[in-house]
Parts: structure tokens; C-alpha cells; sequence
């Protein structure tokens, strides 16, 4: 239901994360690193509890790279000070609206199921509204910025989108496989940390190789700039 509890906690968590999130990637610099990294290292330490580390020893390496992804490829992106700030908003503009668009229009429309074996509650209708409602919220937020927009960001714009619902549905497979619901509890509605930043971090990790393969030394005009 929209108007569920589950709904209000995450509306809850949301309010007091987002504020907390967008100061600290403002204000750039040693806080929002030490910010990330910690998040990184929450990531690592949800991963290795699912995995049963050490007796799962073969899933180390992938929390390693999974965390890395939690921190590094946003880093990069906000160590550009012309548009790193810019690089990073866009991104939290197209995840966060994708979740917001694929909750609501897939409660409201419903149908087929998107992957019942891995995530029984998503459905192609929420996908597809997600995607359309981030691919608008990162095309509307690049023209607050005042960036010249080209209709490729369009396309940039769903790969991040569909980028994060893979990743979503990639952490429910490495849940699923240890029968496992959430990575954690820290955040009231989410789940652990790893539950709120699967598909956050396979979008900051293809929007970073789009910059970097673009303009190695700025990234983040890689990606913005066309």
C-alpha cells in the first residue's frame, strides 16, 4: 500500500539523510570523503556479514571491489571543482527519483513482476516509471545548472537509471543466495547500508567510466559536457 508504515519510514529516513548527504557534497572536500569512505566501510562490513566471512572466503574479494564502489567513482567525480559538484547532484537527482518513480508507479499500476525469483515485489511497470522519472529529474536538475544540455544526456540519464536497477537487483541475487532479506537495520525502511546504496553504487560506477573514458583527468566533465 502507498500509504503503508514501510512507506513512512523510508519518508522518514529520506528526510533526515538527504539534507545531511547534499550539505556534506556542497561543502566537498576531507567531510564528504571521510563521509563516503565510512559508508564504504559500512558496505564492507554488511557484505562480509551476509557472506559469512571467512567461510565464504571466496566473496572477500567482492566486497572489497563492492565497497570501493560505495566511495571511490563518487570521490573522483566531486574532486572536479569546476562541475564535480554538478556530476554528483545529477547522480543523486537520477537514483533517487528512479527509486521514488519505481515505488509509486509500481504500486499504483502493477503487473508482470520484474524478477519474482530475485525481487517478488518489482514489477516492469515500476522500472519503466522509475526510469522515465529519473532520466526527467537529471535532465531538469543540468538545467538548473545552467549546463548547455544535448539530447545525448537523455540517453546518459537511463543508462544511470537502468545502471541502478541492476545493481538493485544484483544485491538481491547476493542477498537471495544467503537467504537473507536485508544486509542490515541501520536505516529505518531501507534496511543496512548496502540495502539503500546497491543500485547507487553500479549508477556511480557507470558514471564515472562514462567520464573517465570521455576526459581522464575530469571526469566529471566527461560525463556532464557533450
Amino acid at each position: 500500500m502507498i500509504g503503508s508504515p514501510d512507506l513512512k519510514q523510508r519518508t522518514l529516513s529520506a528526510l533526515v539523510m538527504i539534507p545531511v548527504v547534499l550539505g556534506l557534497t556542497v561543502y566537498g572536500g576531507l567531510p564528504f570523503t571521510l563521509f563516503w569512505l565510512a559508508a564504504g566501510g559500512a558496505v564492507l562490513y554488511e557484505w562480509a556479514k551476509v557472506a559469512r566471512l571467512p567461510y565464504a572466503a571466496g566473496y572477500a574479494v567482492g566486497g572489497v571491489l563492492v565497497a570501493a564502489t560505495a566511495c571511490v567513482p563518487l570521490v573522483m567525480l566531486r574532486g572536479d571543482t569546476t562541475l564535480g559538484i554538478w556530476a554528483v547532484c545529477y547522480i543523486y537527482a537520477v537514483v533517487w527519483c528512479t527509486d521514488i518513480g519505481a515505488y509509486f508507479v509500481g504500486r499504483a499500476v502493477g503487473g508482470p513482476k520484474l524478477s519474482p525469483r530475485l525481487s517478488p515485489n518489482k514489477t516492469w511497470s515500476g522500472a519503466i516509471g522509475g526510469a522515465v522519472l529519473g532520466t526527467l529529474a537529471g535532465c531538469l536538475l543540468l538545467f538548473a545548472s545552467g549546463l548547455r544540455f544535448e539530447p545525448v544526456l537523455l540517453a546518459v540519464g537511463l543508462g544511470l537509471s537502468v545502471a541502478g536497477q541492476m545493481g538493485d537487483l544484483a544485491e538481491s541475487a547476493f542477498k537471495r543466495a544467503f537467504g537473507v532479506k536485508d544486509a542490515g537495520r541501520i536505516i529505518p525502511g531501507h534496511g543496512g547500508v548496502l540495502d539503500r546504496l546497491d543500485g547507487f553504487m553500479a549508477a556511480c560506477l557507470f558514471a564515472v567510466l562514462i567520464g573517465l573514458a570521455r576526459n581522464l583527468s575530469a571526469p566529471a566533465a566527461g560525463l556532464l559536457l557533450w
